[in-house]
């Protein structure tokens, strides 16, 4: 599985599963993702829910193709803390049209116990709304 998001490499999150329609992504929590309580910031939550929903809508059926879209809109709800650990982020696609799909995605910590949810719209960019993608150099449209 290909993974360049520069983003990704700079809050160190890795893709642990992608296939179509579910997508999911983890993280290890350090301080450099605290707020200045010293638990986890909610904008790194946020993210999460926002990476994990849009990748289960662009995973590709063509190796060296790609799928891109861009975030509508995005509804977050905190449900607990985290100070360290592993954390993972569930996004699978609820459904799809030829042109957005909708997400929803649950965040757990270490533990296992949910610390946020969200949904999310997202708009395929063109040719992105077909499992085979385009071609990686496609000029963004």
């Amino acid at each position: 599985m290909d993974d360049t998001a520069p983003f990704h490499d700079l809050i160190g999150l890795t893709v642990d599963e992608w296939r179509d329609g579910f997508a999911r992504l983890a993280l290890l929590v350090d301080q450099r993702h605290h707020n200045r309580s010293g638990v986890l910031h909610g904008g790194v939550l946020l993210s999460l829910i926002d990476q994990a929903g849009g990748y289960s809508g662009l995973f590709c059926t063509v190796p060296g193709n790609v799928r891109r879209a861009v975030t509508v809109d995005l509804n977050t709800h905190f449900t607990g803390q985290v100070t360290e650990g592993r954390i993972t982020a569930e996004g699978r696609v609820v459904t799809a049209g030829n042109s957005i799909f909708f997400t929803r995605t649950e965040v757990f910590g270490p533990d296992g116990k949910l610390v946020a949810f969200g949904s999310g719209t997202h708009r395929w960019r063109t040719g992105s709304n077909r499992p085979e993608g385009v071609p990686a150099d496609t000029p963004l449209r």
